[in-house]
């Protein structure tokens, strides 16, 4: 599985705070088998997210995760952003994250995290905080392989219909 992590914060992309959210989910992706081909931090502006996202699915990353902007504050776009470039949703994976954050605080019923299908990846909405990457990411990783296998099965079918 070949992935990528984007941080979303403006305080980070300025300098002015430590990225640790994404360090955070980009080893529990390699510990979830990924490759991780790419780490970069961007500030909250719904453009700039959208090309990334968009740039990660034109070359192929299988497993797009994101951390930082899901919240209600006025620029926490990221789920507008990833909204803008899925074309399928897959809200179960949110749902999950949602009912297991439950467990830890009643704020997690605040998050607009998204996860949905673009092309061949799966993006993933994540909070920005360690500790909730902590205890969410153990909630999608038994899905994560199968997810990306069946969406490299459900490509060939596309290909071979078409030829």
């Amino acid at each position: 599985m070949r992935a990528a992590i984007l941080t979303i914060s403006t305080t980070t992309a300025a300098g002015d705070a430590e990225d640790r959210s994404g360090p955070a989910l980009a080893e529990a992706a390699v510990r979830a088998g990924a490759e991780v081909l790419a780490h970069d931090v961007l500030p909250d502006d719904r453009a700039a997210i959208e090309a990334w996202l968009r740039a990660r699915v034109r070359e192929g990353v299988e497993l797009i995760l994101t951390t930082g902007g899901t919240g209600l504050t006025p620029d926490d776009v990221t789920p507008e952003a990833t909204s803008a470039v899925i074309e399928r949703e897959v809200p179960g994976l949110a749902e999950a994250m949602r009912a297991e954050s439950l467990r830890y605080t009643p704020m997690s019923m605040l998050s607009r995290a998204v996860t949905g299908v673009a092309g061949s990846s799966l993006i993933i909405n994540f909070p920005g905080s360690p500790r909730s990457i902590g205890q969410l990411f153990p909630v999608v990783e038994p899905v994560l392989k199968h997810a990306v296998a069946t969406l490299h099965r459900e490509d060939g079918r596309h290909q071979r219909h078409r030829t």
